[in-house]
């Protein structure tokens, strides 16, 4: 049998493909030429980088990427192997054609959507099990009664143990509460937080369902404007010097929903002392904190030990998958106290099963090995839909390349009627979102395109089809 130390994997140093796109490139050929076997063992990564002569990381990279994929499987304390059933690809994020028969049966649409996850590579399996085993512990009875309405004591406990070391933030298991995903957040903390008349400043473009919670709490809206930098300040001071009693401002500034660009360090700065100086609470929905590409992690604006009044919202659903419902909120205690007494009257308890399934799969490692293999996913899919971008819409739009998120903001360099090209795309089955889906009276003009759930040959068809009605 030919082990994977014996295959000649030739390394190009001047291909733009990264090295250890190269080398999974390499194994997924020896898998589908049947060099290797569904079974077989795969060397140590240490060996293999000393045989390839390249870091150990570039080969872990590598191999976290064919695991993410499913050409491979880790076994516990054994090793790494071939999978027993490899996925239909012919490269990394390339599918193999399907059959006439299979290509007719269903109409394709392809569905650039606003920044959702890859289901494909979400840990099902580990998840399956997790919920099996939690009703074969002893004492499984006492999960089925009812629970905290803040949710579950060590699942919040596991949560403020991930925003202190990774996010730089100071909390307590009092200071959070866990809802059926970041919406439920953002309504029971509008409700709770807002009166009628209540102004509240939103970033436009911006997240229209944030919005609508915000309205329906009865607040007048006021949007703030965008640029490269994110929300500029200078704007906001004239309207907090308007004498308009603003109570609170939402922003996105990790990855700005729907622009991508990040909230400048100096502009973070100058929020947190206006926020103290005029008493205005700061709500930041940090919607894909995980997704981040560049050199170093870049911190909530909540977690500056300087600001007195926040809501912090989050999500696991870009974690694990969109169906799965559970956000968190984390505040201060007097205003989790209103959040939970809401919640009795529409929820008295999450779902804490399911809480603890995943508290199970962070114990026992699969949510960190997960996100290394989910990141490595998505930052070379972004590297490849920039380079299509550049291929095909390069003379048309203006765009930078996102430094995390699963998304790209392209602004036409002509004026066009957005709305009406997306009707014509969608006659040509190519689908994105209404441009009016994030403005706040006049239709942006700027298209959002999710690249996570589509493979690259869908990539592809999409920009070209954009590029001929562009």
């Amino acid at each position: 049998m030919l082990r994977l130390w014996d295959l000649q994997i030739t390394i190009n140093v001047d291909c733009e493909r990264a090295v250890y796109v190269q080398i999974a490139d390499a194994i997924v050929d020896a898998i589908k030429t049947g060099k290797l076997q569904n079974g077989d063992a795969l060397p140590g990564s240490r060996q293999l980088a000393t045989k390839l002569k390249v870091n150990r990381n570039t080969v872990i990279d590598a191999l976290d990427v064919l695991l993410a994929e499913g050409w491979l499987i880790a076994k516990k304390r054994k090793g790494t192997f071939v999978a027993d059933q490899p996925p239909t690809l012919s490269k990394i994020g390339q599918p193999i054609l399907k059959t006439a028969d299979e290509a007719t049966a269903r109409k394709s649409v392809i569905y650039f959507d606003d920044g959702l996850p890859d289901t494909r590579i979400a840990p099902i399996t580990e998840l399956a099990a997790a919920y099996r085993s939690i009703f074969n512990r002893k004492g499984r009875w006492q999960l089925m009664g009812y629970n905290e309405g803040s949710g579950d004591l060590d699942f919040r406990s596991a949560i403020v143990q991930m925003l202190n070391y990774k996010r730089g933030m100071s909390l307590s298991a009092e200071e959070v509460f866990i809802t059926r995903g970041s919406q439920m957040a953002l309504f029971l903390s509008a409700q709770c937080l807002l009166q009628t008349g209540d102004y509240v400043i939103v970033e436009n473009p911006g997240y229209k369902p944030a919005w609508d919670a915000f309205k329906h709490a009865g607040a007048n809206l006021i949007p703030l404007a965008v640029d490269g930098d994110g929300i500029i300040i200078a704007d906001l001071k004239t309207i907090l010097q308007s004498g308009k009693k603003i109570k609170a401002i939402y922003i996105t500034p990790h990855h700005q929903f729907p622009t991508t660009v990040t909230l400048s360090r100096d502009r973070r700065s100058r929020l947190v002392s206006l926020s103290n100086r005029y008493g205005f609470t700061i709500i930041e929905d940090d919607y894909d904190n995980e997704f981040h590409f560049g050199e170093g992690p870049i911190l909530p604006v909540c977690s500056d030990e300087n600001l007195e009044n926040f809501i912090y919202i989050g999500t696991m659903s870009k974690i694990v998958a969109p169906a799965l419902r559970i956000g968190y909120l984390a505040t201060s205690r007097a205003l989790i106290t209103k959040i939970a007494n809401l919640r009795k009257i529409i929820d008295v308890q999450g779902d804490n099963i399911m809480a603890q399934a995943v508290l199970q799969l962070i114990n026992d490692g699969h949510i960190g090995r997960h996100l290394k293999k989910a990141t490595l996913h998505y930052k070379m899919k972004r590297d490849v839909f920039d380079k299509l971008i550049q291929q095909y819409l390069g003379e048309k739009v203006s765009y930078h390349k996102p430094e995390g998120g699963l998304a790209f903001w392209l602004v036409p360099k002509e004026q066009m009627n957005i709305d009406n090209l997306t009707n014509l795309l969608l006659e040509k089955e190519v689908q994105i979102v209404f441009p009016h889906t994030f403005s706040f009276e006049e239709p942006v003009m700027g298209l959002r395109l999710g690249y996570a759930s589509l493979n690259e040959s869908q990539l592809e068809q999409g920009l070209v089809i954009i590029a001929k009605y562009l």
